[in-house]
């Protein structure tokens, strides 16, 4: 199998696995049966099995070259990492249902929206970040249709989610559309934000945070190539 061969092969599993679930509703079926904690788990491993596999085979692929790395691409993911890893952390148990990741039946007060007032889809930023800082230093072919095709789904995604609050709160849609943001640090500024969420924020931050220190640690060790510019 050539590398070219092997890395669309890759590439198309993976991006089939994000779809296939949802036709004909096999994912709620799965989850009826084996139960949502197995399901998540399972589905999990896989996703991510693939994605060490998309990435391994975008490394072995033919390089061909759109534009070259400097030391100043290598400086993007560098300042842009901690801050999506900090978002990463905000969007798991989110009270928001209508993200990825977040609350499943929960009901959302717009007069008190948590987190959810700096970004209602905190982990759809923040892989939209992840993919667009590493494209700037990336700029050989397999990378770019990676991290490019990563990017774009992020953000695809967003409307669509979007949509179906839209759909399910009917009339209640302008309140939660008013309260929270694709991305905002407004909410920051407002005491009383602050005096509601600080601890929250405190600590998904040293989360994300921490997340960012390991994975710069491994990155060397598992990708193969240093994060310093």
């Amino acid at each position: 199998m050539t590398g070219w061969t092997a890395y669309a092969l890759a590439l198309t599993l993976f991006v089939v696995s994000h779809f296939v679930p949802r036709l004909g509703d096999l994912r709620g079926r799965l989850i009826a049966r084996v139960g949502r904690r197995a399901y998540l788990s399972t589905y999990g491993l896989v996703s991510l099995a693939l994605l060490v596999w998309v990435v391994s085979t975008a490394a072995r692929a033919p390089f061909v070259e759109l534009w070259p790395q400097t030391a100043l691409t290598r400086w993007i993911p560098n300042v842009v990492m901690p801050a999506a890893l900090i978002l990463a952390a905000l969007g798991p148990g989110m009270r928001q249902p209508f993200t990825l990741g977040g609350r499943r039946g929960a009901t959302f007060d717009p007069d008190q929206p948590g987190l959810a007032a700096l970004s209602r889809h905190p982990l759809f930023v923040a892989l939209a970040l992840w993919a667009l800082a590493h494209l700037a230093p990336n700029g050989d072919l397999a990378h770019v249709i990676l991290f490019g095709l990563f990017a774009a789904l992020a953000l695809a995604a967003i409307p669509i989610f979007d949509a179906r609050a839209r759909r399910a709160l009917g009339p209640d849609a302008p309140a939660f559309f008013a309260s929270t943001a694709i991305l905002s640090l407004r909410p920051i500024a407002s005491p009383a934000w602050r005096q509601a969420n600080a601890r929250a924020l405190a600590k998904r931050t040293a989360i994300g945070l921490t997340l960012w220190v390991v994975l710069y640690a491994l990155h060397t060790p598992v990708i193969g190539l240093p994060p310093t510019p």
